[in-house]
């Protein structure tokens, strides 16, 4: 998924935006890593049947994420 389509399918509430915001800030990640995190959040989404993505979607694919980094460390 490139650029113009993330922005396009992966739309973010108030909520959202600063759930990652915040995960972005406090676990020092990079643009890359949040492109990721939306791809995630909205196959998560997806699955769970949504067509908005929650914060809950969010938080789950950051926690994907962090469990990700640990493995490589």
């Amino acid at each position: 998924m490139a650029t113009r389509q993330l922005k396009q399918h992966c739309k973010l509430s108030q909520d959202s935006q600063e759930l990652i915001r915040v995960a972005m800030n406090e676990l020092n990640l990079s643009a890359r890593a949040y492109d990721r995190i939306l791809k995630v959040s909205r196959t998560i989404a997806d699955l769970d049947g949504k067509i908005d993505i929650s914060p809950e979607h969010v938080s789950e694919a950051i926690q994907y994420r962090t469990f990700d980094r640990t493995l490589w460390v």
